[in-house]
């Protein structure tokens, strides 16, 4: 996973990491912009998984208005 580099919640803005984790633009949450890589033996499928839920259900409400 990237550790330095992550991206706004609310500004899509791409930012440092920082010990808040804010952003400086907006002061959103930030997030690591991409999900860890896949793995067979995965000890993190189910929260890469929880997480592709949230993203598709939070875009399927955004294009449904």
């Amino acid at each position: 996973m990237t550790k330095h580099l992550q991206k706004c919640k609310n500004c899509n803005e791409y930012g440092l990491a920082n010990s808040e984790s804010k952003c400086r633009y907006c002061g959103g949450q930030l997030i690591s912009p991409k999900p860890p890589k896949f793995s067979l033996i995965d000890k993190y499928g189910k929260y890469r998984l929880q997480y592709f839920k949230e993203n598709f259900n939070t875009e399927n409400e955004n294009t449904e208005k």
